[in-house]
């Protein structure tokens, strides 16, 4: 018979067990010889840091404090063989690129996770120092493509929180083939002329939230590519931009399709674009379908609502091709504001594969004092509640 003298000790010694098997770790980098002056290259520290928490048995944090830590060349964090269940980079301080383009600007990604499972990314800065690349493109010389300052690749469980990225060479943050991640509170800062600097840019990717978070960069503030399903995008800010773009997509004939998207009480202030679907003018078996754009405010936008099928830069390998990427049921609900051109609303879908079911309800947007107006080409829909322009569907 066991008495309730001999259960006490041995549920304590259980809790005690519990608890440190649940543990956190905490590797600070300046242990590992990171220096926070932001001239001594840091890089081997953050490697020795990320090796000890993937290796670590209890969920591990990786804490780097206060300061400017300088990565000076491309750097990846793999997960394949991580025993932690779960890491957390816990970052106080900026993560510095060299001002030197060339240090990054033939990787294709400066800071890299890939294969990692339950990895958070918490607060800091990343400084990619870009406006040097930047400048060497506009002056037509011969540069670097440039790198995407974060990119996570075939991760799951993915939380992204309350970081700011600033001037990255291109994109700022890349999901590819990822499951299931989360970005909030992140503030993403470029000029609005800065090439190919997309904020989020998602591929190949499904279950991915993006929420409360504020872009302004030269490109997209959020562009979804192909393969992309499950999305949710709420309350986001954009501009200076592009806008939140789906696509482009259907540069290859065989390409996977974006489906189940929705971006919901989104701002554009000042973007060239707000709500737009672009798709090349080439053949492909891609689609759209299943997007709800709801609750937008327009601010000086020069395209509010952009179908744009007929993608083809400079007419340049896609001219007279007629069949293309398939859109369909896309409902824009409650888009109001002002439009910085007079055709506020622009669905220009191809007679090969026209656009269906393409849904308007309680839109609002002007142009100055004049009427603003919309214009359709093999688009086919309905029109419901107040609406200004007046639908052509």
């Amino acid at each position: 018979m066991v008495t309730k003298l001999n259960i006490v000790p041995v549920f304590i010694i259980f809790l005690l067990f519990q608890y440190s098997y649940s543990a956190k770790v905490t590797y600070n980098v300046l242990s590992f010889g990171a220096k926070a002056n932001g001239r001594l290259d840091s890089r081997s520290a953050f490697l020795k840091a990320w090796g000890l928490a993937c290796n670590s048995t209890n969920p591990a944090i990786i804490y780097a404090p206060v300061g400017r830590y300088l990565i000076g060349s491309a750097i990846t964090f793999s997960g394949q063989a991580c025993k932690s269940k779960a890491i957390t980079m816990k970052i106080d301080g900026t993560l510095v690129a060299p001002s030197t383009y060339n240090a990054i600007g033939n990787a294709q990604v400066w800071i890299k996770f890939y294969r990692t499972n339950r990895v958070t990314i918490s607060g800091g800065t990343l400084d990619a120092q870009g406006s040097s690349l930047w400048a060497c493109k506009s002056s037509g010389k011969t540069c670097p493509k440039g790198a995407t300052t974060l990119g996570i690749y075939h991760s799951q469980n993915t939380v992204i929180s309350n970081l700011r990225s600033l001037n990255s060479q291109m994109f700022h943050i890349l999901l590819y083939a990822c499951t299931n991640a989360k970005l909030q509170g992140v503030s993403i800062s470029a000029p609005g002329l800065s090439p190919n600097t997309d904020g989020i840019h998602l591929s190949s990717s499904t279950g991915v939230t993006i929420l409360n978070s504020k872009i302004s960069t030269g490109d997209d503030c959020v562009s979804i590519g192909p393969g992309n399903s499950n999305v949710w995008i709420e309350k986001v800010v954009c501009g200076p931009g592009h806008g939140i773009s789906i696509g482009s997509l259907g540069w290859d004939v065989i390409e996977a399709g974006v489906q189940n998207v929705t971006v919901k009480t989104a701002t554009f202030i000042g973007s060239d674009n707000g709500l737009r679907i672009k798709t090349w003018a080439r053949r492909s078996n891609g689609f759209v379908k299943d997007v709800v754009f709801q609750h937008a405010s327009m601010v000086n936008v020069k395209n509010p609502i952009l179908i744009d099928a007929n993608y083809c830069p400079n007419n340049e390998n896609c001219p007279n091709q007629v069949s293309g990427v398939k859109i369909s049921n896309v409902l824009y609900e409650d888009v109001h504001g002002t439009s910085a051109t007079r055709v506020a609303v622009k669905f220009d879908c191809r007679k090969g594969k026209p656009c269906t079911n393409i849904r308007l309800k309680d839109v609002n947007l002007k142009f100055g004092g004049q009427p603003a107006v919309s214009s359709c080409s093999y688009a086919a829909g309905t029109a419901s509640g107040s609406l200004q322009p007046t639908s052509c569907l």
